[in-house]
């Protein structure tokens, strides 16, 4: 790698390559460029890269991660990694199909157990989402890779089979994905603290303010209860509320 070179990958080891090399990229946009053709088998695979990534988010979250930090732990240079991907929006991008890869999907869709399908999926949705806990705070991005799109499509397929039709069924497939993202995303932030600290201190706060919130006073904060029969009874709600309006 010759001065030149260097330069330009420590210009942009922080976010990215250097804008002359990078050119005009965004989040999603790894699946939409053409591989680069190789002029000869470089000493890195995508699938090692990835899987280093999902690692080093698992260990330190998605802030740690630079592609600096990642091609010192994968042992090569920043141009070589470069040759792979091209900005850390690529590795975040290619992380979370990764994890989502992990998702079980039911043998297929049918309408007549739609219900249990849609929990079966929604639940492994979320243990994934909690196994890799800081996934849930990058999901606001497009999710276009063939292990997200493997998922969403079954779900999409499964609503429907039990019948649900534009409008409700955009509305019911943005629902479900909500409720997965946003009670996994407030799990994950709360446990990421100390737990039992935070609801004590939170339900003496709200004691202290009886006068104002006396409901929340009364039945206490969401943080250290049952986050798993909680999400279960919410999902039951939603799909209640799914089934009454098929009728």
């Amino acid at each position: 790698m010759n001065d030149g070179e260097t330069g330009a990958a420590r210009a942009g080891d922080a976010d990215g390559p250097s804008t002359a090399r990078q050119g005009r990229t965004a989040a999603g946009d790894v699946w939409f460029r053409p591989s680069r053709a190789r002029r000869e088998t470089p000493p890195l695979s995508r699938e090692r890269i990835v899987r280093e990534a999902v690692a080093l988010l698992d260990e330190e979250g998605a802030e740690r991660l630079t592609m600096r930090r990642l091609a010192e732990r994968l042992g090569t240079g920043s141009t070589t990694l470069y040759w792979h991907v091209k900005t850390k929006d690529d590795v975040l991008d290619l992380a979370l199909d990764s994890i989502f890869g992990e998702v079980g999907l039911p043998s297929g869709p049918d309408g007549g157990r739609w219900r249990e399908d849609l929990t079966a999926l929604v639940g492994g949705w979320r243990a994934v989402l909690l196994r890799h806990p800081w996934s849930a705070a990058v999901l606001g991005r497009p999710l276009m890779g063939p292990n997200v799109l493997d998922r969403t499509e079954f779900m999409h397929a499964t609503l429907v089979a039990a019948g649900f039709t534009e409008p409700h069924l955009s509305a019911a497939a943005y629902g479900l994905s909500n409720y997965v993202i946003g009670s996994t995303l407030m799990q994950a932030t709360w446990q990421a603290r100390d737990e039992e600290t935070a609801r004590q201190a939170a339900e003496e706060h709200l004691r202290a303010r009886r006068d104002r919130y006396p409901t929340l006073a009364e039945h206490g904060p969401p943080i250290g209860k049952d986050w798993d029969a909680s999400f279960a009874l919410g999902l039951t709600y939603l799909l209640d509320g799914l089934e009454a309006s098929k009728l």
